[in-house]
């Protein structure tokens, strides 16, 4: 069992991001609420960079997306419900200048996505292992944005259901402490 070192919510200690999925398609109802978390999220200048690029299975889109991933994503993956690219847009929209903090902001849009899903009782999974440079020509990702990374939503199930080197970590892992990562005044 996860525990904290100071008293937090559960739900930061109760979210992970098991690979297990039912591969029980979602309706909109299910999946567009994690969007519409992810539009909430704080953002410089309320300039909102992110665009959540998605397909749900059993869609045309669907191998677009799927087609994206790593072979050892693909093991995994191909019981998810849906798949999102995250991409952010590297400048504002208002005059056009350099956003220093579009991945920043995209991120607090990324742990949106995560918590909501979390709190609807979902897998949320993101990953890096994927073809970024495939993705931004396939999915016609323009020049001006950054693909930042994929994530696999679906509903969950037993880790039995994968390949056994998988099952050995299908598990909530430990962080950091916190003396790794945060430091008083300069870093160390």
């Amino acid at each position: 069992m996860r525990k904290a070192t100071y008293p937090i919510n559960p739900l930061f200690l109760d979210r992970w991001s098991p690979r297990s999925m039912t591969s029980e398609p979602l309706s909109d109802d299910d999946l567009l609420p994690l969007f519409e978390a992810a539009r909430w999220a704080p953002s410089s200048y309320n300039s909102q960079p992110w665009r959540i690029l998605y397909a749900k299975r059993d869609t045309p889109e669907w191998n677009l997306f799927f087609d994206l991933l790593v072979e050892p994503n693909k093991v995994w993956c191909k019981n998810a419900a849906a798949l999102i690219v995250m991409i952010s847009r590297k400048t504002y929209e208002r005059n056009n200048k350099p956003s220093p903090t579009h991945r920043y902001d995209t991120g607090a849009a990324w742990m949106s996505i995560c918590f909501e899903g979390h709190f609807r009782g979902l897998v949320v999974h993101g990953m890096s292992g994927f073809d970024y440079e495939k993705a931004r020509q396939t999915l016609n990702v323009p020049e001006d944005y950054t693909v930042e990374a994929m994530a696999a939503i679906g509903k969950r199930a037993p880790k039995e259901n994968l390949p056994p080197e998988l099952q050995k970590i299908e598990e909530p892992n430990d962080r950091k402490p916190l003396n790794e990562i945060i430091f008083n005044g300069k870093f160390k």
